[in-house]
């Protein structure tokens, strides 16, 4: 029997480092950590081992802390969700993050985790996708935006909002363990989406259904405003 130690990344469970922070969006973790956990060892990652509530109500308990996470992961992966602008500010989170993403083999995002990567300087001279109301503070981190629903720029990929982080996760097995394992990913989740409706985003939506969605320009607001102030601290720190 061949030497554990000496599998490749192909043929061994991938190390899969998945951020937490209060307010995630559940669905952006869920849906890629259903689809990369049939390949991977997924790591729960926040700083302590309390539940981190999510933007829906529910609680995710982490499985490990930022002292215990592994070196070299695979991946590392954020989400998005309504708690972003906050998370922003948080340097403990972001140096982490950093830190992690020095040896990390892909640095990954859906939603607005890519606003999240930006800001821990991750996503510099890389294309990033975002959640579509959350371009504007990509942009203003000075990261070249991508308006498609998954973008792969060389080891960084990232994905448009919630349900993209499925999209998002089958690319990235494509893109490591190939096309096969992918669909076979994707027939174990009976992913065969058939939209009831084609309101799903932007480009599709009617003007008055966009027009609701009046909540989540207070979050873009106060994300721009961090994302500006922290430029700010960076040009003049030279």
């Amino acid at each position: 029997m061949a030497d554990e130690t000496n599998k490749t990344t192909e043929d061994r469970p991938l190390q899969v480092g998945m951020m937490l922070f209060p307010g995630f969006t559940l669905q952006d973790l869920a849906g890629p950590q259903t689809a990369l956990g049939l390949h991977s060892k997924t790591h729960l990652i926040w700083k302590t081992m309390e539940p981190v509530p999510t933007d829906m109500g529910v609680t995710m308990n982490p499985t490990i802390t930022f002292d215990d996470v592994p070196e070299n992961l695979d991946i590392l992966f954020v989400p998005g969700g309504g708690g972003t602008p906050e998370i922003m500010k948080d340097q403990e989170y972001l140096d982490f993050i950093a830190r992690a993403g020095k040896t990390a083999r892909y640095i990954t995002a859906a939603c607005t985790g890519s606003v999240i990567l930006a800001m821990a300087g991750l996503l510099e001279g890389y294309r990033a996708a975002t959640y579509w109301p959350f371009y504007e503070p990509l942009i203003a981190l000075g990261i070249e935006p991508s308006y498609d629903r998954v973008c792969i720029d060389r080891n960084r990929i990232t994905g448009g909002g919630v349900t993209a982080g499925i999209d998002f996760a089958l690319s990235l097995i494509a893109e490591i363990k190939g096309q096969d394992a992918a669909e076979f990913t994707q027939l174990v989740l009976e992913y065969d989406p058939q939209p009831v409706f084609t309101a799903g985003h932007p480009r599709s939506a009617r003007p008055e259904i966009v027009e609701q969605i009046s909540g989540l320009w207070g979050r873009t607001a106060e994300a721009v405003r961090v994302a500006k102030a922290h430029m700010e601290r960076r040009a003049q720190a030279g």
